[in-house]
């Protein structure tokens, strides 16, 4: 199993230069990849703007949208170019597009969508958008990734099974989940990646919160009280108490993940520190990838 790191990207107070820092350390010290949030009404960094300056300031690492508000991009041809554009700067198999429809009726809002339309809307721009990167119209660049930068996908329902076998590489999951709730997922995911006809077999992301040191439990509260206060404070509870705060509980949660047969977890910063990018290093150990691996380009062949 890899392990990534998520940027902090969600905590209030956040100078965004330090997300620069945030990927430059995370690459030194091996994570396999750097995963960029996404929300519109917050005050949340544009992910694949900060995922182009990751890429500028890094050189192998992946960079992943965990998860982009794919429907807010309401012009799928400027999307397919601006991604593309992200993965030549980024090089090829490095980006990774995790998408979801979003669950949070104000970033619609904000945008003067419809928010009851979102699924459909995300299914149209997939379409366009492979489209494109298939050579089928003329929108330029084309990515350096064969076929486009691979497409990961958020949720747990019928709709995000589709989109995985016809369009996807994977799967990403939520944060906070059961980890029962995921092999439940993951099995369905992966008979229904056979009954399709693909090769090979879908790869899983989960992402667990994390915050380390002195102040730990208080960076953990300010940034999730306030993030998911939109869930509930039973679900802001659920969040906080999955939280990794100390070594054994970083072990723990790469045990059960790793047993579970997942594919990558990303320990997603809560406090915005760079520091804790070397605390959490220090506790993976040989866990982390080699710092002078290097990322190829995935298979997309179906």
């Amino acid at each position: 199993m890899e392990i990534g790191v998520g940027l902090p990207g969600h905590v209030t107070g956040l100078e965004e230069r330090t997300l620069v820092t945030w990927a430059r350390r995370a690459e030194e010290r091996g994570f396999a990849s750097l995963t960029a949030s996404d929300r519109l009404a917050w005050s949340t960094p544009e992910p694949l703007i900060t995922l182009a300056a990751a890429a500028g300031a890094t050189e192998r690492i992946r960079l992943v949208t965990s998860v982009l508000l794919a429907p807010l991009h309401t012009n799928p041809a400027l999307f397919a170019k601006a991604a593309a554009t992200l993965d030549r700067i980024a090089g090829a198999g490095r980006l990774h597009l995790g998408l979801a429809p979003g669950a949070r009726e104000d970033d619609y809002q904000a945008s003067h969508l419809d928010f009851s339309t979102r699924g459909r809307a995300l299914d149209t721009l997939v379409e366009r958008v492979t489209a494109i990167w298939r050579g089928e119209e003329e929108v330029g660049p084309a990515p350096a990734t064969p076929a486009g930068p691979p497409l990961w996908f958020g949720g747990t329902s019928q709709a995000t099974l589709r989109r995985i076998t016809s369009h996807g590489t994977g799967w990403i999951a939520g944060t906070g989940g059961d980890i029962n709730e995921f092999t439940t997922f993951a099995t369905r995911l992966h008979s229904r990646w056979k009954e399709a006809g693909r090769q090979g077999r879908p790869r899983t992301r989960a992402t667990a919160m994390f915050a380390l040191g002195g102040h730990a439990h208080q960076s953990l509260a300010h940034a999730v009280n306030d993030y998911y206060a939109f869930a509930g404070p039973d679900y802001v509870r659920t969040v906080i108490d999955t939280a990794a705060t100390t070594a054994d509980m970083i072990h723990t949660t790469v045990t059960t993940h790793e047993t579970a047969g997942l594919d990558e977890l990303v320990f997603v910063g809560n406090h915005t520190d760079p520091k804790q990018i070397d605390l959490l290093a220090d506790i993976l150990g040989d866990k982390l990838t080699s710092p002078n691996s290097t990322t190829r380009a995935p298979d997309r062949s179906h």
